[in-house]
């Protein structure tokens, strides 16, 4: 039902005026007549956007695991910076699936295009966009997913967010999304070994029960030749034979496992990191812990820190022949105080799917080379 609201008399007249045209007193007590339509509001819906990381290099990353494609847009990358598409495809290559046995067999090439951002190979320090099509698409494979969520899947709370979601394939929720910061992580690690000749590096030093002792893996020169010596990439010959085949072994029963993966910079500039918010492990948790299927990330000694006492732990200041300042331990994992202090920097991470985490955590040379 329509509502009516009227007003009071206007044009400023109170009662009538006998001098006035009976045309002018009828204006003037008027009365303003305003009708209203009833109408059902449509419930106002902000989705949270979360596809894009970083402030001065800046990333975002697109596309679905079953669509056309997927890949990255990098915003920030200085000019000048030599960058082909081979450059990039040496990374994607790494994290290709369908390499080995212990990895999705899916069949996909990954072969990259830049679309903008360079010419004449070298960075213009525009927009850089690389896309990577998908060509093994399976979305038939997933019809079960349109009546039933797979268990710890992104499925339900998809569902549950947005009440709409790619049923084939995990969507965004894929690893298949990964693609676009193992390329945008292959540009910042060209610029930060062109600034700072730092070099990021990272291996699995656990699957399921079976662990890589401490110590075992010397990270001044453990080299990536060793690490891609095998197909679970550890660096230790006795101990990849061991996570193999503990893969093997759950594999050959349709199930999985998990574990960790370390990753290490070294020659990292001092000073990356500001307090208290911006601290460099909480930026580089936030990129790490963003990938699937990550449940655990730690610095240094991590968790095992907390059976030492504060002696025990403390890392010592001292000056080398050199005049610099270091400390002759680094259990703190070369940050303190959310600040780089020049030592190698060393992070794990825990993940369901470890034995592929390796192949993209270049990623973290991004907010290693920006923050």
């Amino acid at each position: 039902m329509a509502s009516s609201i009227t007003s009071k008399p206007f044009l400023g007249a109170t009662k009538p005026n006998s001098s006035l045209s009976s045309d002018l007193q009828r204006l003037s007590f008027a009365s303003l007549h305003i009708s209203i339509k009833p109408r059902t509001l449509k419930k106002l819906q902000i989705e949270a956007a979360g596809s894009t990381f970083g402030n001065y290099f800046r990333v975002t990353t697109f596309g679905e695991s079953h669509g056309g494609g997927v890949g990255c847009i990098v915003d920030g990358c200085p000019p000048r910076i030599p960058l082909s598409e081979a450059d990039l495809q040496v990374d994607l290559d790494r994290r290709r699936p369908g390499q080995s046995r212990i990895t999705t067999p899916r069949k996909e090439t990954d072969t990259c295009r830049l679309y903008s951002g360079v010419s004449e190979g070298v960075t213009t320090g525009t927009p850089i966009h690389v896309f990577v099509p998908n060509t093994d698409q399976r979305g038939h494979d997933y019809k079960e997913m349109s009546i039933a969520y797979r268990p710890s899947h992104a499925d339900a709370t998809y569902d549950m967010k947005y009440g709409v979601r790619a049923v084939q394939g995990g969507g965004r929720s894929s690893a298949r999304e990964t693609i676009g910061r193992v390329a945008s992580g292959a540009i910042a690690k060209k610029i930060l070994k062109h600034f700072s000749g730092t070099e990021v590096l990272a291996y699995v030093s656990q699957v399921h029960q079976v662990v890589l002792p401490d110590g075992s893996v010397y990270h001044d020169t453990v080299t990536l030749d060793q690490i891609e010596s095998n197909i679970v990439r550890c660096p230790h010959p006795e101990y990849a034979e061991k996570m193999i085949a503990a893969i093997d072994a759950v594999r050959t029963r349709g199930d999985s496992i998990g574990g960790v993966v370390t990753c290490i910079v070294r020659n990292a500039p001092r000073g990356l990191g500001s307090p208290v918010f911006d601290k460099l492990e909480a930026e580089l948790a936030k990129a790490v812990m963003s990938l699937p299927a990550t449940k655990g990330f730690e610095f240094g000694s991590g968790f095992a820190g907390t059976f030492l006492t504060g002696s025990e732990h403390n890392d010592e200041f001292f000056t080398d022949e050199h005049g610099t300042i270091r400390t002759r331990t680094n259990r703190s994992g070369g940050i303190q105080g959310g600040i780089s202090n020049g030592e190698i920097i060393k992070t794990l991470s825990v993940s369901r799917i470890s034995f592929c985490l390796i192949c993209f955590l270049c990623f973290a040379a991004i907010m290693i080379c920006f923050i």
